[in-house]
């Protein structure tokens, strides 16, 4: 089988668990793909092929000696330069952190290996992880397979290209503000975002997260399938000490009503109309799988929580921040951090307290919604995905960027799982919808993902488009 490259994660697995394939031929796929492919989009900045080829020979060995190879058995996986992995330097997209080599893995990276999966590369970030785009003075531009005028996404930009064009069926994201959902959204794959808890981090190179990372920030799977988030979540949903907000939450909970709430234009951030005809195309196939589906005008306050997440994620250390951007001398970040200046430089020390506790307010409102509602439709963004690097156009644009992503940003403020799942084509542009469910309930999203998936089939793999 030369295209081992175009399969699903699940099928992978089971292929080399049964010995059909070796882990040692779906390494060299993978890795031809990606030599064929990567030049193009700029998706994977580290590549050791000597490093896959040992993963792949130590999992062909334990399986011939009868040993459990996981559920991710000889799975090709890229991690995103953010997450510590042994020997590689946790850039983060800055030079000023390319020396920055990892003593030891991220428990995000142990739960992969112990899943049998190999790990292809290092996925590109945008400097600092800020923006919604992916470029960097360090590894260079990332590009969308679909089309390179368009975004891939940030800030797991590079993972979400990677997956789309055939490099690894999966690849891990992280998201504070939208990070996994939108470069899957624009690179037309699926991007699960988990429940706060649900998935152990921790970075030895960075050991004291800031707040809202604490509260907010995760990691988790982007993939071609809905069935392969399943199987991911649940290989990085591994206990680790080093994480004290890891939860051991069940992977499903208790039934609840199918009942779903499908809001268009929540926060009234005027959703595009193709988009719009996505919502309601996915909310039909719902109801034809047996859900019930009602429209609402509007959502508990999402706006509001996305002014609060940013404050948090952007006022917090505002000073060193805008000044690590200075020295980095990366236009992106600056233009982020510039672009937030008034709420940085008014974010004191009350306004965390004080954030905190409307965040109390405002996830009890959405836990009552979701009594009622226990799964939500709403859009991942207002616009298709957007010109690339359409946020250093101006300051109109930039704030036309922030404004469309109000349903991504709010949504971890609230400690909300999130689910991006792919819709079809608009012309060259990748389109899709957002699933949120009550916190621990990925299950619940995943499930009415199951259902918008088989409507408008799984994504499949694109040759990068020319630029």
């Amino acid at each position: 089988m030369n295209e081992l490259w175009r399969l699903d994660a699940t099928k992978i697995a089971a292929l080399v668990k049964s010995r059909q394939v070796s882990a040692h031929d779906v390494a060299t796929a993978a890795l031809e793909r990606l030599s064929a492919v990567n030049p193009s989009i700029n998706a994977v900045v580290d590549i050791r092929p000597e490093d896959v080829l040992a993963q792949a020979g130590r999992i062909d060995a334990a399986i011939a000696h009868g040993e459990e190879a996981g559920a991710l058995a000889g799975v090709p996986v890229t991690v995103k330069v953010n997450v510590d992995q042994r020997g590689y330097a946790t850039t983060n997209g800055a030079t000023l952190q390319k020396d920055l080599l990892a003593a030891d893995n991220s428990p995000v990276v142990d739960s992969l290996l112990e899943a049998g999966a190999m790990l292809l590369g290092r996925t590109n970030t945008p400097a600092f992880s800020y923006r919604w785009f992916t470029n960097n003075r360090l590894h260079g531009h990332t590009k969308n397979p679909h089309d390179p005028t368009l975004t891939p996404g940030g800030s797991s930009g590079g993972a979400a290209a990677a997956v789309a064009s055939g490099i690894g069926s999966l690849a891990h994201g992280t998201d504070i503000a939208g990070s996994i959902r939108y470069p899957a959204y624009a690179c037309g794959i699926h991007g699960l975002r988990p429940s706060p808890g649900r998935v152990a981090a921790y970075n030895a190179s960075s050991p004291e997260r800031d707040i809202v990372g604490q509260i907010t920030a995760v990691s988790g799977p982007l993939a071609r399938s809905i069935d392969d988030l399943r199987v991911a979540l649940k290989a990085l949903s591994r206990r680790d000490a080093r994480d004290p907000w890891w939860t051991p939450a069940p992977l499903t909970g208790p039934e609840v009503a199918r009942r779903a709430a499908l809001c268009l234009d929540p926060g009234k951030i005027g959703t595009c109309e193709p988009i719009r005809a996505k919502l309601r195309d996915a909310a039909r196939h719902l109801e034809a799988a047996g859900w019930i589906v009602e429209e609402v005008g509007d959502l508990p306050p999402l706006r509001e929580a996305a002014e609060l997440q940013t404050r948090l994620w952007i006022g917090e250390g505002y000073e060193a921040k805008l000044a690590a951007a200075e020295k980095e001398g990366d236009p992106g970040a600056f233009a982020v951090l510039r672009g937030h200046q008034a709420l940085g430089r008014s974010t004191t020390p009350a306004c965390y307290s004080q954030a905190l506790t409307r965040r109390a307010t405002l996830i009890r409102q959405w836990q009552l919604f979701m009594e009622t509602y226990p799964v939500v439709l709403l859009p991942v963004s207002a616009d298709l995905p957007f010109e690339d690097d359409l946020d250093l156009k101006g300051q109109a644009a930039f704030e036309r960027v922030w404004e469309a992503q109000i349903p991504q940003i709010g949504v971890p403020f609230l400690g909300l799982p999130g689910l991006s799942v792919f819709t079809g084509l608009t012309g060259r542009s990748p389109t899709g919808v957002q699933l949120l469910a009550p916190r621990f309930r990925e299950d619940l999203c995943l499930a009415a993902g199951a259902v918008i998936e088989a409507a408008f089939g799984p994504p499949s793999v694109v040759d990068p488009a020319g630029n």
